[in-house]
C-alpha cells in the first residue's frame, strides 16, 4: 500500500526561502497587513499586524512586513478586519451523502482548511481498496483532509473489527492521523478485535479516538486507560467535565446529528482551562450545509453561548492540531507555518470574507476562486450492491416455526425516540404458520440484508412504533454495517424497494402500493450521491416528506432508519444476523428463547 505524502513538513529549499522573506532580502508573495490578528498561542488580540507569505507558507508575523513586500506581492488590507487560523474539522463523516468536491465547493467559503474524517462507512462495503480510493478522493484538494482508520465496532460479525496486517499498512499512511471512533461497549465486549489495532496505531504515533457515551467512572477510566484520547460524545457540561479531568480531548458536537454546544456551555461556569476542548461537526447533511454552512457554524454558536471568542477559536484550530500531533504546521498563525487564514469582520463575528489555503486565496466574499478537483472513482467503488437475486415478498413472510395459528411470543424493537431503541417482549398472531403484523397496530416488519459479500443473507425482524402505515423505506447507507436496512408496511413493496436498491446500485427509495414513491440514488460504494449538494438535499426532503405522509413523524426518518444497525446508539438494533441487544452485545432471533 502506497504511503502518501501531504507536505505538511517543510523542505530545505522552503526553509531558505522563509528566511530570507523574514530577513528582508526575498520578498513575498501575498501580503495581509493592517489586521487584528487573533492570536491562539497566547490568547492575545493582536492590533495592527500583518501576515507575509512566501509559498505555502508564513514567513513573517508583525506590526512592520514592509522590507518583506515588494512590487510583486499581493497585498490585502485587512484594515478594521481581523484574521484567524484556517479552520480545523477534527470529526467528521465525509463519506456519506455528497462527494468530497461537492462538499467542498460548499464547505470552502466558510473558512476550513483542514478537515479530519471517518473512513468506517467505507470499510464494510469496499474494504481496503474502497477506503485506498475514498482516501484517493481527498487527496490534492484545496484544503488538507486527513482521515481516521477504520476500528469497525459492529454488531455484525461480519464487520467487526479489521484484520491486522491491513491496519499496520492504514496506519503507516501519513494521510492517517489516528484509529477512527471505536464505541467503547464494543471494545470492552470483544477486546481481541481491537487490541492489536489499538497497538499498530500507537506505535506510528497516531491517535485512537474515542466513543464513550454512557460510560462513567471506572468504565470511562478503563477506556482511557487504553490509550484512548479524545471523546466526541459528551451532551452535557458534566459528561465535559469528568473527560477533561481525566486527559481527552473533549469534542463539543454542533452538527447535523447532534447538536450538544448549548448543554456543554455550562461548563463555563466551573472556570476551568478549555485547551482540551474543541468544537466540531460529527458531520453536516447536504439541507445544513446550504442553510447554515461548515465548521464555521458551530464556532459561532460557541460564542452565542456565551464562550470567549479567542477560546472558540482556539477550540477549532490550535486545540485541533496539538490533539493530533499536527500544530508544527497548522493551527495558529506563525512563521514556518503553512498558510492557513481567514479574514473575518471581527474576533465576534466567524463569517469568511477571504479564505486562504496553503498560501493562496480559495475564496473571497462567499464566492469560491478554486474549485475542488473531480475524483473519479473505481468501477469496484461504483458497485457494491451484490444481491445473488431479485427479492420476492415471499422473502419477508415471517414463518413461525411452531403451528399454524394462534399466537408466538417475539422480540420486538420499539422505537422510545427517533435514534433509541428498547427491547420488548409480546405475543404476534400467527395465521397459517405467518407472523402478522396487523394493520393500525404500530407494529411493522424491519430487515438487514447483507449487500456486499453476495450470499444474501438477511434477518427480517418486528419494530415498534417506527411509524410507516403503509409501503417500505429502504436505504443502502446502513451504519456500521454493510447491509441494506429497510421497514415496511407490505412485504411486496419491501422487494419493491431492495430491487430498486439493486438496480440504482445502492440509494434511499420510498416505495408504497407498488410504485416507487421518491428516490435517491447512492452510486459510490452504495452510501454516496454523484449529484449536486442541492439536488440531494431536495430529494432527501422529497423523501422525508413522503414518509411523514406515510404515517413517520420523526424529524429524519431517513437517518432513523440507517441507525437502526449502529453499535453505538442503544438498545437493541439489528443486522443480518440477527437483533443485538447492546447491553451485552449478544445476537439473538426473533423469537422468545424457551
Amino acid at each position: 500500500m502506497e504511503k502518501r505524502g501531504l507536505g505538511l513538513h517543510l523542505t530545505a529549499e522552503e526553509m531558505q526561502s522563509l528566511r530570507r522573506v523574514a530577513l528582508g532580502t526575498e520578498k513575498a508573495d501575498l501580503a495581509v497587513i493592517n489586521a487584528r490578528l487573533v492570536n491562539v498561542y497566547t490568547g492575545e488580540i493582536q492590533e495592527n499586524y500583518g501576515v507575509a507569505i512566501k509559498g505555502r507558507c508564513i514567513a513573517l508575523v508583525g506590526p512592520d512586513l514592509s522590507q518583506a513586500l515588494g512590487n510583486d506581492t499581493k497585498i490585502i488590507d485587512a484594515v478594521g478586519k481581523t484574521v484567524i487560523p484556517g479552520l480545523i474539522d477534527a470529526h467528521t463523516h465525509l463519506a456519506a451523502w455528497t462527494t468530497a468536491h461537492e462538499f467542498l465547493d460548499q464547505a470552502m467559503k466558510g473558512g476550513t482548511t483542514t478537515i479530519i474524517t471517518e473512513t468506517m462507512e467505507v470499510f464494510p462495503v469496499a474494504g481496503v481498496e474502497g477506503v485506498t480510493d475514498f482516501l484517493a478522493s481527498l487527496r490534492d484538494q484545496p484544503v488538507k483532509i486527513l482521515a481516521t482508520a477504520p476500528a469497525m465496532a459492529s454488531i455484525s460479525r461480519a464487520a467487526l473489527g479489521v484484520p491486522p496486517g491491513i491496519m499496520q499498512e492504514l496506519a503507516k499512511r501519513e494521510d492517517i492521523v489516528g484509529l477512527g471512533e471505536s464505541y467503547w461497549q464494543t471494545v470492552f465486549q470483544t477486546p481481541d478485535a481491537f487490541q492489536s489495532n489499538f497497538e499498530a496505531l500507537l506505535e506510528n504515533g497516531k491517535t485512537l479516538e474515542g466513543h464513550s457515551a454512557g460510560a462513567r467512572g471506572n468504565k470511562l477510566a478503563a477506556y482511557a486507560a487504553m490509550g484512548i484520547s479524545s471523546c466526541h460524545e459528551p451532551t452535557s457540561a458534566e459528561d465535559a467535565l469528568e473527560r477533561l479531568r481525566l486527559g481527552f480531548y473533549v469534542m463539543a458536537r454542533e452538527g447535523s446529528i447532534r447538536r450538544d454546544l448549548k448543554a456543554i456551555s455550562g461548563i463555563l461556569d466551573r472556570n476551568i482551562s478549555l485547551r482540551r476542548l474543541i468544537v466540531t461537526t460529527d458531520g453536516v447533511s447536504p439541507a445544513d450545509l446550504l442553510e447554515l454552512g461548515y465548521l464555521e457554524h458551530p464556532v459561532q454558536k460557541a460564542i452565542d453561548y456565551g464562550f470567549d471568542p479567542v477560546t472558540a477559536i482556539q477550540a477549532a484550530t490550535l486545540n485541533v492540531a496539538e490533539h493530533f500531533g499536527l500544530d508544527h504546521a497548522i493551527g495558529g498563525i506563525a512563521p514556518g507555518k503553512i498558510a492557513d487564514l481567514v479574514i473575518i469582520p471581527d474576533p465576534g463575528t466567524i463569517r469568511a470574507e477571504y479564505v486562504i489555503s496553503n498560501g493562496r486565496v480559495i475564496s473571497q466574499d462567499g464566492r469560491l476562486q478554486v474549485s475542488a478537483r473531480r475524483h473519479r472513482y473505481s468501477p469496484q467503488s461504483l458497485d457494491t450492491i451484490r444481491l445473488p437475486k431479485k427479492l420476492t415478498a415471499g422473502d419477508f413472510k415471517i414463518r413461525a416455526g411452531h403451528g399454524n395459528h394462534g399466537m408466538a411470543r417475539v422480540r420486538v424493537m420499539d422505537m422510545v425516540t427517533d435514534l433509541v431503541t428498547r427491547e420488548l417482549m409480546e405475543d404476534a398472531p400467527v395465521l397459517n404458520g405467518e407472523i402478522l403484523c396487523p394493520k393500525n397496530g404500530g407494529l411493522s416488519k424491519i430487515s438487514a440484508i447483507d449487500r456486499t459479500r453476495g450470499s444474501g443473507k438477511m434477518f427480517t425482524g418486528l419494530i415498534r412504533n417506527f411509524g410507516l402505515n403503509s409501503g417500505a423505506l429502504a436505504c443502502s447507507a446502513a451504519w456500521d454495517t454493510s447491509c441494506i436496512v429497510l421497514v415496511g408496511a407490505d412485504d411486496a413493496d419491501m422487494a419493491l424497494a431492495v430491487n430498486r436498491i439493486r438496480d440504482l446500485k445502492g440509494g434511499v427509495v420510498l416505495c408504497d402500493q407498488g410504485e416507487i414513491v421518491c428516490e435517491l440514488a447512492l452510486p459510490v460504494f452504495g452510501i454516496i450521491s454523484d449529484l449536486p449538494v442541492d439536488q440531494i438535499a431536495r430529494r432527501l426532503k422529497d423523501i422525508k416528506t413522503a414518509a411523514q405522509g406515510l404515517g413517520v413523524d420523526f424529524p429524519d426518518p431517513v437517518l432513523t432508519l440507517i441507525t437502526l444497525t449502529g453499535a453505538a446508539i442503544p438498545y437493541l438494533r439489528i443486522c443480518e444476523e440477527g437483533l443485538v441487544n447492546l447491553k451485552d452485545g449478544k445476537t439473538r432471533g426473533l423469537f422468545a428463547e424457551p
